[in-house]
């Protein structure tokens, strides 16, 4: 697999507001970048996240979305304050070829001078509605496994728009995102896809620890708090 990176986004956490509710830092507003940009262990040079214990850190260094989704949330969100482009859901990385079906957790691939690698999916929250003015888009996102993913940094470098994310290992062939995402985010019991997940060497600690907690009381967690500003 070798596909193009169409569009490279970084930004800096700015107040995201909304009517009758306080400003709040987030960095999900981002800008494209049309040269190389440094990938540090920690993310993209200039690009940051307004809540730290939430987003960003070495196990979420990047955030990819699939351009071709943009098509599906053009007919739900035809109108708004935000284009349904590549860009809107503040991406880092937006490419046409390579998807929740395509991509597989643990997948090593390098781009430019760096390495990535899979890492988890995106679990969308209320910031997502702020900046939509949809009270339900975090909810739509999750209900439609179109998250995108994130990626840790192996070896920082300097990656590009036009430079090709190549695959160079996938050590987990049965586990595409698209699986993995429907594991977390159904709302039944699914005891044996949970155990088999709470094992995958190459995911986070945080979703192997929610898989197993899972595993040990039969129960999903309430995203009410993620999903809905309170």
């Amino acid at each position: 697999m070798s596909v193009p990176i169409q569009s490279l986004f970084v930004g800096p956490a700015r107040p995201l507001a909304r009517a009758g509710r306080a400003d709040v830092a987030s960095g999900i507003v981002k800008v494209p970048q049309s040269g190389k940009v440094w990938l540090r262990f920690g993310g993209l040079e200039g690009d940051e996240q307004g809540d730290r214990m939430f987003h960003g850190g070495r196990e979420k260094a990047v955030h990819h979305y699939a351009a071709e989704h943009y098509a599906q949330w053009r007919l739900r969100y035809p109108d708004g304050p935000v284009e349904m482009a590549p860009g809107a859901f503040g991406e880092n990385i937006s490419t046409v070829g390579m998807t929740e079906r395509t991509v597989h957790i643990g997948d090593v691939y390098r781009v430019g001078s760096a390495l990535l690698q899979v890492s988890q999916g995106r679990q969308p929250c209320w910031k997502l509605n702020r900046l939509l003015q949809r009270e339900n888009a975090a909810r739509n996102m999750q209900d439609s496994g179109a998250t995108g993913w994130y990626y840790r940094v192996l070896h920082e470098g300097w990656i590009g728009s036009g430079d090709a994310l190549e695959l160079v290992e996938r050590p987990q062939p049965e586990w595409p995102m698209a699986r993995l995402i429907s594991a977390l985010f159904s709302s039944t019991v699914l005891m044996d896809e949970w155990q088999k997940a709470s094992q995958i060497e190459q995911l986070t600690s945080n979703w192997r620890a929610t898989f197993d907690r899972r595993v040990q009381s039969g129960l999903v967690e309430d995203w009410t708090r993620r999903l809905f500003e309170a």
